[in-house]
């Protein structure tokens, strides 16, 4: 079993005691209880979306000031196959040697 899954029955070596598991009482919830439940964005408060927001806006590569572009370009296949045959790095390789024919 993964450490996500959910289980009716104790398993030992999950982080909690048997006394933890049977001081739990979670039964299932009935169809007049779902039916009171509110959006999140009544309960919770504004800030709980924002840390939300900024956590998600955190993740990823940092923004550069001259971000590359992807682009679709068709190029003869002996020059992609010799730049991928030099390595990983082939495609930053090949931006430098556009760069250098264009005078950059």
């Amino acid at each position: 079993m993964g450490s996500n899954h959910t289980s009716k029955e104790f398993v030992p070596g999950r982080g909690f005691s048997r006394e933890d598991w049977d001081a739990v009482d979670s039964p299932a919830m009935t169809d007049k209880e779902l039916a009171g439940l509110r959006p999140a964005r009544e309960v919770m408060p504004a800030s709980f979306f924002d840390s939300i927001r900024d956590a998600r806006r955190a993740r990823g590569r940092p923004s550069v000031e001259n971000p590359k572009r992807q682009i679709t370009l068709r190029l003869d296949s002996d020059i992609v196959d010799t730049f991928r045959a030099s390595g990983p790095g082939w495609q930053s390789r090949m931006n430098a040697a556009l760069r250098k024919a264009a005078g950059l």
